[in-house]
């Protein structure tokens, strides 16, 4: 039977080592890459295409949670990390197992036999980019988004507006434009509506980045961004920048 590629992503080197030392033992497991950070990961497990990966979720530049949504290989996923506040959505991302550092050889070896007998059912892993990566109730704060090999970190902040391009959505900033596959209503229920406003249904807008409104026919009106963009305002949005705007 052929061993279960796995990678190990952990910021932390004496958290690498304990993995790396107990899977030594189990014989039906080869190691084939250790990463100290999430971009690492992302190269290494879209590169190799492991079987099986253990992720920490808090580490440096992406968290665990983000390097799911940017991977094309969807390995069988066990979390390892220091926090329990995280368990219920590693679940929602159909993880095989989370384990709490510190956690004990004993409990690594059950983890990996519940990997073991989904890899060799071959059972479907999901589409990590299809779910969320916050919790209810909050809000976005960076967007991260692959292009070729580049993972761009975009701040909330900085994000001018979005436009809707079929299942994809385009974040305009004033560096540039980046794709993601995402819904605007993704963006809608995750982005905070203090600072950001569905205008149409093609455009969500930074609040802060609105210069003017101006009525071009009865009823119909056109958004004027700070650097002279002009998008269309629906009915709908005209009445949400009333709302928002109190005018």
């Amino acid at each position: 039977m052929e061993k279960i590629k796995t990678i190990i992503i952990e910021d932390e080197e004496p958290g690498r080592k304990l993995l790396l030392t107990y899977l030594k033992d189990i014989p039906g497991v080869e190691v084939i890459a250790e990463c100290e950070n999430g971009f690492e990961g992302v190269k290494a497990i879209n590169e190799l295409k492991p079987d099986l990966v253990f992720l920490d979720i808090q580490m440096p530049k992406i968290t665990g949670f983000e390097l799911l949504e940017l991977i094309d290989h969807h390995p069988e996923i066990i979390f390892t990390t220091a926090y329990n506040q995280f368990a219920i959505k590693a679940f929602e991302y159909s993880a095989v197992d989370y384990l709490l550092k510190p956690f004990p050889k004993s409990r690594l070896v059950q983890a990996v036999e519940k990997a073991t007998e989904r890899i060799n059912k071959k059972s479907p892993v999901p589409q990590y980019d299809k779910l969320s990566i916050i919790d209810d109730g909050e809000f976005l704060q960076r967007v991260v988004v692959k292009d070729r090999n580049k993972i761009h970190i975009i701040p909330a902040s900085e994000i001018i507006y979005l436009e809707s391009e079929d299942d994809y959505v385009m974040i305009f900033t004033k560096d540039g434009r980046h794709l993601k596959q995402k819904t605007m209503k993704y963006f809608e229920d995750h982005l905070d509506p203090q600072h950001f406003i569905r205008i149409h249904r093609s455009y969500i807008v930074r609040v802060d980045n609105i210069a003017e409104i101006q009525q071009y026919d009865k009823e119909a009106y056109v958004l004027i961004l700070k650097s002279g963009e002009k998008l269309k305002v629906s009915k709908t949005g005209y009445k949400n920048l009333k709302d928002i705007l109190n005018f």
